[in-house]
Parts: structure tokens; C-alpha cells; sequence
């Protein structure tokens, strides 16, 4: 008698595995607890048993019945509480937003240029990827020529992770994996946020916004990036703007560089935001270093390009006269209202 006990038990417990639905759940305690039910099945053997049998039957029944029940209860409870997450999930409503829509929506500043940006360069033949705000430090640095003992690398500069991975730096890190994906002739462009240990003043940010791009081919050259550049910002401020470059370090390209724009908030007289010198710093840029090209895979012997990155918030601050970089991320909605959709 004690293995039909634990046969029933053994079979109660494969069916509550099974069970989904509140329905099923009911069939289950009709099956096993109902007047017809397994356990039923042993009362009826009582009355042709001796009294010592009889207890024993007795006793293993109302062990089941206890069993059975809080089991069932159990699976009821956890039954409810998936059905309540699942109607939560479609039937959930902010009651926090205006249900008339009294007040239009806004873009960003800075998603406003970035639009602007990604728009440009895909009329011009360029692709727009994506990529992972943590990283490796092989794709954040290595890859891009910049070596151990660089300063980029130390931890003033980079946030870390125990485990050896950090927050990009930069945007570049798209590049290296769209040059691994990706044959020549190729046009990219890599927007994103960006993370360092920047100290917080009218221009920096520990958190920002880059856009990068590469151009590579055969015969690519200076004049080529310099088209690029101007045509851009020609788009992005909808008029003729003063640039300046000279020379400058970056370890991913040689030649490298600094692409400045005439101050459009002082007209060039010198203000806080362009620390009185009446230029913005706002373009890296230069022909891609050789050992950048071989990181992607790609023969410097055959191919040549060019690459850049520039912020996306200063963009954003010399278009729409923003004169601190701090209410871009400060999550101030009656800032952000100032660029609603008319």
C-alpha cells in the first residue's frame, strides 16, 4: 500500500510541474483531492480492510491530502503573481503623463544634430554603426595604436572595471570593428555617448557625445578630409564657417589634425566658452595611421584613408547658442521644452 502512496505522490508532482494555467491547476486537485479522485480510490478499500490497515490508510490519505493542498496553494499564489506581471507588463499606464497631450514633445539638442549629422554623411555614401559603451581595452586602445603606457590609459582619464573592461573613451572603438566587418572601399560614421574623468566646467563633461568617421580607398589624401569637414559643417550651422587647422597629436593618424571653428557665440571677440581666444576646438582628425589600417585588417600598402571626431555637444552649444555644456545632461525639462517640435 505504501508504494500506491508514493506512486500517487510521484504522479501529483510531474503533473503540478506541468501545470501553466489556472484551469489546469483545478483539473489537477479534482484528479488527485475530488469525491472520484486518487485518494478517494483508497477510502473505498476501508471497509473490506482489518482496523490496523485501516489505520494505515488513514494516516497516509490525510498525509497526501495535506501535502496536495499546500502544493496546490503554492502553485495557485505563483500562478497569480505571473498573471499579475504579465498584465502589468500590457496593461501598465503612466498615470504621471498628460493624457491630452497639452504640451509637444521635444528632441534633444544634441539629438537634433546628430540627426543632422548621420542625415549628411548618408547622402554622401557613408553607413552609420553602432557599438558597446563597454569595451575592451584591445579595441579602445590597442587597436587604435595608442600603447601602454600612454596617459589616455591611466586611471584619471578612464573609468575601469575589475574586470579589465572599461567605458569607452571614445567612439573610435566602431571603427576598428567596422574595418574587421567591413571591405574597402568603405564610408562609416560612429555617433555615441562617450565616458571620462573629466573634470565638470562650462565646456567638459564626464559623460558626452562623439561622432566619428572614416573614409578609406585608394588614393585617399588631406584634400579629402578637408571637403568632408567643410561640407559638414557647412550643413550642420546652414551657412559658410571659418576654420582654422593646424597640426596636432593623435596616435590612431598620421598626419593629425586640430580642426578649429571661429567662436559663433562671440563672433570670434572671445567669450567663456571659447576661453577668450575666439576659436572652439572642435574637430581631431588626420590621415589613418598605418598600424590602425592593419588592426582592421586592412593592407596600408593598398589602401589609405582618412578619420575625425568631434563633439557632439559642442556642436549642439554653437548652434543653438548654448553657452554651458551642464543642461545638456542635467535632465531639465523646461530647458529641453525650448527645442519642442512647432
Amino acid at each position: 500500500m505504501e508504494k500506491n502512496f508514493k506512486q500517487v505522490e510521484n504522479a501529483f508532482r510531474q503533473k503540478l510541474q506541468e501545470v501553466s494555467e489556472m484551469k489546469e491547476l483545478e483539473d489537477i486537485k479534482v484528479q488527485f483531492l475530488g469525491k472520484k479522485g486518487e485518494l478517494a480510490q483508497f477510502m473505498k478499500q476501508l471497509k473490506e480492510l482489518s482496523n490496523e490497515k485501516k489505520a494505515e490508510i488513514g494516516k497516509g490519505v490525510n498525509r497526501l491530502k495535506v501535502l496536495f493542498q499546500e502544493k496546490i496553494d503554492l502553485h495557485r499564489e505563483e500562478l497569480k503573481q505571473q498573471d499579475y506581471k504579465q498584465r502589468m507588463q500590457k496593461e501598465w499606464i503612466d498615470v504621471t503623463t498628460d493624457p491630452y497631450q497639452t504640451e509637444p514633445g521635444s528632441w534633444h539638442p544634441v539629438s537634433l544634430v546628430q540627426q543632422k549629422l548621420e542625415d549628411s554623411f548618408m547622402a554622401m555614401g557613408f553607413q552609420v554603426l553602432d557599438g558597446p559603451h563597454i569595451e575592451t581595452e584591445y579595441y579602445n586602445f590597442e587597436a587604435l595604436n595608442i600603447a601602454a603606457h600612454h596617459p589616455a590609459r591611466d586611471m584619471q582619464d578612464t573609468f575601469y572595471f575589475e574586470d579589465g573592461h572599461l567605458l569607452r573613451t571614445h567612439t573610435s572603438p566602431i571603427q576598428i570593428r567596422g574595418m574587421e566587418k567591413l571591405t574597402p572601399p568603405l564610408r562609416i560614421v560612429g555617433p555615441g555617448k562617450v565616458f571620462r574623468c573629466e573634470r565638470t566646467d562650462a565646456s567638459h563633461d564626464s559623460c558626452f557625445h562623439q561622432f566619428e568617421g572614416m573614409m578609406i580607398d585608394k588614393d585617399i589624401s588631406v584634400a579629402h578630409l578637408i571637403y568632408f569637414m567643410k561640407t559638414m559643417l557647412g550643413e550642420i550651422f546652414e551657412s559658410d564657417v571659418e576654420v582654422r587647422l593646424r597640426p596636432g597629436y593623435f596616435p590612431f593618424v598620421e598626419p593629425g589634425f586640430e580642426l578649429d571653428m571661429r567662436c559663433l557665440l562671440c563672433g570670434g571677440k572671445g567669450c567663456k566658452f571659447c576661453k577668450k581666444v575666439g576659436w572652439i576646438e572642435l574637430i581631431g582628425c588626420g590621415m589613418v595611421h598605418p598600424n590602425v589600417l592593419k588592426a582592421g585588417r586592412i593592407d596600408p600598402t593598398v589602401y589609405s584613408g582618412f578619420a575625425f571626431g568631434i563633439g557632439m555637444d559642442r556642436l549642439a552649444m554653437m548652434k543653438y547658442d548654448i553657452t554651458d555644456i551642464r543642461p545638456l545632461h542635467g535632465g531639465n525639462l523646461s530647458f529641453t521644452r525650448c527645442f519642442a517640435v512647432q
